[in-house]
């Protein structure tokens, strides 16, 4: 059953991040952590189906302020073809300078972190988006195929990949093809990097909040309203906390 075949791979994928991975995704807690502390901002990048995860990080229940998305809507897709399409976004993706010019809408500083979640770690715009942090003093965390960054062609000019750049770089333990499910053609089927890099996602999350929880400063999170107990307008007073968040620092002024 092709379904089961899926299914079984996923779970042994799952298995290889907690056996491999764990001390990474603690390290990168720990830097997430100290950057809300200090009312840093942690920065989410993806592009194309990379996006995802940074959508399931925040805003989502049982996520809390401090997470900062960076959403750009020339870099997802939202169309096969024609305007918002896959092909004109895998042709933006790798264009060279286009991610300084977008991260000046941004107020970069020291104390923030980004997160870059990327399968391939190939694409110019990851890249330069971990480049430009590393230039501001972020600290960098990617979640990628490190099996595609031993065997791919590097084709930035830098000779880099993203996890060159990242001072964590976390594997999402997924071949470099993507596709895992073999039904007797060329072409495997089923991608694997998506719930890889959600659960990676969702581990940092927990694990973030279990360390700013020991200091008892876990930010305002979001709840189910369906959750017993849940003030009718605790949402409200999550959202209001994130404006703060937002407007906390002065605008930034494009060069």
């Amino acid at each position: 059953m092709s379904a089961l075949d899926y299914l079984t791979k996923i779970q042994e994928i799952l298995e290889r991040i907690s056996i491999h991975e764990m001390d990474k995704i603690k390290a990168a807690a720990e830097i997430m952590a100290a950057s809300i502390r200090n009312d840093g901002r942690v920065y989410m990048f993806g592009s194309g189906h990379s996006v995802i995860p940074v959508l399931d990080i925040f805003p989502r229940y049982g996520s809390f302020v401090g997470f900062f998305p960076l959403y750009d809507p020339r870099l997802m897709w939202f169309n096969v073809i024609g305007p918002g399409g896959a092909r004109e976004l895998l042709w933006l993706e790798r264009q060279q300078g286009y991610a300084e010019v977008f991260l000046q809408s941004f107020p970069l500083e020291p104390r923030d972190c980004m997160l870059v979640f990327s399968h391939g770690g190939l694409n110019t715009v990851p890249i330069e988006i971990a480049i430009e942090a590393k230039k501001k003093g972020l600290k960098v965390i990617c979640v990628s195929s490190l099996d595609n960054a031993q065997t791919a062609k590097r084709s930035h000019p830098s000779g880099k990949m993203l996890p060159d750049i990242a001072d964590i770089a976390i594997d999402n333990c997924v071949p470099p093809e993507d596709a895992l499910v073999d039904v007797g053609q060329l072409e495997k089927v089923a991608a694997g990097s998506t719930v890889a890099a959600v659960s990676v996602a969702m581990s940092l999350v927990a694990e973030t909040a279990s360390i700013l929880a020991k200091t008892g400063k876990v930010p305002p999170t979001f709840v189910s309203p369906n959750v017993e107990g849940v003030a009718k307008d605790h949402l409200h007073h999550v959202y209001q906390a994130f404006t703060e968040f937002y407007y906390k620092r002065q605008e930034v002024v494009p060069k």
